[in-house]
């Protein structure tokens, strides 16, 4: 890979170049020298796994110690205009132009309008929670940073092995979505440009070259610059904005308002279920957090960026959703190219290249941003040795993390060579869902409860808050699945306003932010937490037996490699101390860091010394 690696002998760091691909850059820690220990490291699985499942990250580890091992900086090149972008760009694809005529036709009729703005504010109170970490910390690991610190390290690695599945999938997704508008660019039916593997199940057996030949080239851009794909991404994304004015605008022109009668011809529960299935569509939001690190002002540019990113997506999506259903009657909006086809139907056949051609251009922007974002993901992840550390790896000469990007495609084109976009996009929702509720619950905790202020008082009353949110907003959920009533969300809803305002009187905030912070916690982070989950409330039983199948593949993996490796690794850092800084110090150019220089003037959002902590009163 042309890389540079470390190697530390007798306190004397040395730079060694070339392919650093030998079995120490996958498996460096002592359990895994010899067979002996390895077994030995097995014996010590619950004691390992008591300490993995209490220990808590800080700030500065993720700030100064992760980013100190990938050997590289990523280069400070985006502003707040760049990130705007990212997040349109990252977020405006395949979800709206195939999942709007399935989730339409098959679910929720003209009130797929509807879907799309319960899925958009669910969206935007997730974009929330994650403007203050992204701000107080700037790192690659987006999510998996902010739950590394406030709910530990399982818990991380749990919500990491779902971020690694929700790129992979929705990449995989959006890739074969590529295929089917590329087919009506030119005259084809999708299934024309793909392979039929008879030996497979029909779901899985139309094999996509074109998806796999699409990933290889976003593949080579991601790896090249940050900036040069941000560039290309704000080119695309320009010319994909104007094309989705003319949707609206040739496609009201063409309205017959008949249409929309009925409404809602299958109920409140078709909407939820479409809203639960688009929620798809705004995935790459969480892009932007990602970015982070690379970002010249986190501070000021990923509040805008975010939070503008999402309100202007919201706004076209709600357009384009109304657009669609005023054209044609739901029953016969077409699932795999919609608007296209709904421009044939009204006489304008000349109108569905340039459709076709926006959607080409903003699926590619979706690609090339989710190859950017989740190399990042994946190499801080890396970084603290739950997957091999040579993935953390940051290339010296184009400051972006090449092994990461690579195996991340590869994975990518294998699932969109084989899988159908229906059965990516629920499996995509599951894990999406859950790991935003995730980061919601985090803020909460990051707010009230800081180690050695928090009283034990206290600490008790936010558990119980905590679980009364939950626990209401869960049973809300299955309510929802399982029930046509009305009396359960009598008895659920007031029980998670009572958890609510139970945490907003009785529980001091331990933290307060420096530079940016979430408005109206607790009362935000918990509604995103209820939407979130009733949401998967509207996903179907085989989803989710495929997302407990993965979440078993990923517990059998960290219970045989990722535990004992972040284990032995966290206790060597801890053993090192200032010894390990020192080194640290030796190996990157100058004396200091970065890293080590913002964290120590507050430019995280913090200060050096109490990280914004307020003392109980």
């Amino acid at each position: 890979m042309g890389v540079e690696a470390v190697e530390v002998e007798g306190g004397v760091v040395r730079m060694r170049r070339g392919c650093s691909c030998a079995k120490d850059d996958f498996l460096p820690e002592e359990s895994f020298k010899s067979w002996g220990n390895y077994v030995k490291a097995l014996k010590e699985t619950p004691g390992r796994f008591r300490d993995r499942i209490l220990a808590r990250s800080m700030d500065r580890t993720e700030l100064v110690e992760m980013k100190a091992r990938s050997q590289n900086e990523m280069k400070k090149t985006l502003n707040w205009w760049d990130l705007m972008w990212l997040g349109m760009g990252g977020v405006i694809g395949a979800g709206i132009f195939v999942l709007t005529g399935v989730e339409a036709r098959e679910a929720a009729g003209p009130a797929i309008v509807l879907s799309y703005v319960v899925s958009g504010v669910s969206a935007l109170l997730s974009v929330f929670c994650y403007t203050e970490f992204a701000v107080e910390i700037p790192v690659a690991g987006g999510s998996f940073a902010y739950l590394r610190v406030e709910l530990g390290d399982f818990m991380a690695f749990i919500a990491a092995g779902n971020i690694i599945l929700e790129y992979i999938i929705g990449a995989a997704a959006v890739a074969r979505a590529w295929t089917s508008y590329f087919a009506t660019l030119c005259n084809h039916e999708a299934n024309d440009f793909r392979i039929k593997a008879h030996g497979l199940s029909e779901e899985y057996s139309h094999l996509d070259p074109i998806a796999v030949i699409v990933l290889a080239i976003i593949c080579v851009i991601a790896i090249l610059s940050t900036k040069g794909s941000s560039r290309i991404n704000y080119v695309a994304s320009i010319v994909h904005v104007v094309i989705i004015v003319f949707i609206i605008i040739a496609g009201l022109a063409n309205a017959n308002t008949a249409n929309y009668t009925p409404f809602a011809p299958f109920g409140p529960r078709g909407i939820f279920q479409a809203s639960a299935v688009i929620f798809f569509a705004y995935l790459g939001f969480d892009s932007v957090a990602t970015m982070a690190e690379e970002t010249k002002n986190p501070g000021r540019d990923i509040p805008i960026g975010l939070v503008g990113s999402m309100v202007i997506t919201t706004a076209l999506y709600c357009l384009l959703a109304l657009t669609i259903c005023l054209m044609q009657p739901y029953s016969q909006i077409d699932k795999d190219a919609a608007f296209s086809v709904a421009f044939e139907a009204v006489g304008m056949g000349w109108a569905k290249y340039i459709v076709a051609a926006g959607a080409l251009k903003g699926m590619t922007s979706v690609l090339l941003v989710g190859a950017v974002s989740q190399a990042r993901y994946v190499t801080h992840i890396a970084r603290t040795h739950m997957i091999p550390p040579w993935l953390a790896q940051v290339n010296k000469r184009t400051g972006t993390p090449i092994n990461a990007t690579v195996v991340m495609q590869a994975a990518t084109a294998i699932i969109a060579l084989f899988s159908e976009l229906e059965i990516l996009a629920k499996l995509l929702s599951i894990s999406t869902l859950f790991i935003f509720m995730l980061v919601a619950l985090a803020l909460i905790v990051r707010r009230y409860y800081v180690s050695g202020v928090t009283s034990k008082l206290n600490r008790i009353k936010l558990i119980f808050c905590l679980a009364v949110i939950l626990g209401s907003s869960t049973g809300t959920s299955i309510y929802w699945a399982n029930s046509e009533g009305w009396i359960g969300y009598v008895i659920s809803v007031p029980i998670l306003f009572l958890g609510t305002l139970g945490l907003w009187v009785f529980v001091p905030q331990a933290r307060t932010p420096k530079i940016w912070g979430v408005p109206l916690v607790p009362w935000l982070p918990s509604a995103s937490i209820a939407i979130n989950i009733f949401l998967l409330g509207s996903i179907d039983k085989a989803s989710f037996v495929r997302f407990g199948l993965w979440t078993g593949f990923i517990l059998i993996y960290y219970f045989l490699f990722g535990l004992h490796a972040s284990y032995e690794s966290a206790k060597e850092y801890e053993e090192k101390g200032s010894e390990d800084e020192t080194q640290l110090k030796k190996v990157e150019e100058g004396n200091m860091s970065s890293a080590v220089k913002d964290f120590e003037s507050g430019g995280y959002g913090g200060d050096s010394n109490n990280n914004g902590v307020v003392p109980d009163k």
